[in-house]
This record gives structure tokens, C-alpha cells and sequence, in this order.
């Protein structure tokens, strides 16, 4: 029996339209946490994150609402944890370098380099997280305004400053 008619029966999202959001999304959520993060396993285990976190609120997803967008927003609670996380201690057995065969394969090494990433890294967070949510994440600029709290001419302005701000530092460090 429901109190006062408001309790929801059943799932806002099946096992099989979860999947089906993984796979439709997932990509795109790993490329906004690479650049949100910088490190390829940090940002794998975001993502893990942010899926964990999306099945377990699966009853709160609005039907029609945006995938990307709910993801996306999910995904930038499981960063900003991360960041206000104090970092690991760094621990070695003895003075000699540790010497570990890494892969050391970038997935995004054909759209994205070291340059991009270092520039990125020199925004000021909310103008990073602007540019990456619409340009990375694929999100209108209306998704990520109502996304992040702010105007739509706050988001337009944002992502303008940072586009701008990118290509003074991509200059830079050609003319270096």
C-alpha cells in the first residue's frame, strides 16, 4: 500500500535500459573524466563511480530526462570527492626506482596531447568543467547551465572564456 498515493512501484530504469545507458554513454563519460582527472586509472575508477552510483539511484531517474546529462552531473560529484579527498602516500620499499612495463597507451592520444591536457589543467575549475561537459561530454549548453546551477549565459560565457584561454596557452607553448 502506498503513503498518500506517492509511493513509486517498480524501477525508473530497468536492468536492460541501464546496459543499454552504459554502453551509449560510457565513452563519453570516460573522456570528461580523463581530462577532469589527468590519470587514466583515476579516471576508470570515476567512472566505475559514477555507474555504482547511478544503478544504486536508479529509482530517482526521471524518465526523458537526459541520460548524458544525469550521468555527467553523477560523474562531477564522484570528481569533486575525489579532489577534496587528500592524496595518497606514495610509499616505496627501498631508494631504487621501481621499474614497472606500462602499456602507456593514452586512449585519447589521437584527439588530445600532453599540451591540451597542461593547458586544461591551467583553467580555473569552473571554466575547465564548462568546456569539458559541453565539448568532451557532448552536453547542450543548456544541459550543463541546469547541470551546474548557472545561467545558460553563464555556461555560453564560460566555455567561450576557456576556448579562448586554451588557444593563448596552446600558443604559448608552441612559441616556447
Amino acid at each position: 500500500m502506498s503513503l498518500c498515493g506517492k509511493e513509486k512501484t517498480g524501477l525508473a530504469l530497468s536492468q536492460a535500459e541501464f546496459d543499454r545507458m552504459v554502453e551509449a554513454h560510457g565513452p563519453a563519460m570516460y573522456r570528461i573524466a580523463y581530462r577532469m582527472v589527468g590519470d587514466q586509472h583515476e579516471a576508470e575508477d570515476v567512472v566505475q563511480d559514477t555507474f555504482r552510483s547511478a544503478w544504486t539511484s536508479r529509482r530517482r531517474y526521471e524518465q526523458g530526462r537526459g541520460q548524458r546529462a544525469w550521468l555527467a552531473s553523477i560523474l562531477r560529484r564522484r570528481v569533486i570527492d575525489r579532489w577534496r579527498k587528500p592524496p595518497r602516500p606514495t610509499v616505496f620499499a627501498s631508494d631504487t626506482p621501481i621499474e614497472v612495463s606500462v602499456d602507456g597507451i593514452d586512449p585519447l592520444a589521437d584527439e588530445y596531447t600532453d599540451e591540451m591536457q597542461q593547458a586544461l589543467d591551467r583553467l580555473p575549475t569552473e571554466l575547465r568543467e564548462s568546456l569539458l561537459l559541453v565539448v568532451v561530454g557532448e552536453l547542450t549548453h543548456q544541459e550543463a547551465a541546469d547541470m551546474l546551477g548557472v545561467p545558460l549565459g553563464t555556461v555560453l560565457s564560460r566555455v567561450s572564456r576557456a576556448r579562448r584561454r586554451m588557444r593563448e596557452f596552446l600558443v604559448a607553448s608552441i612559441d616556447q
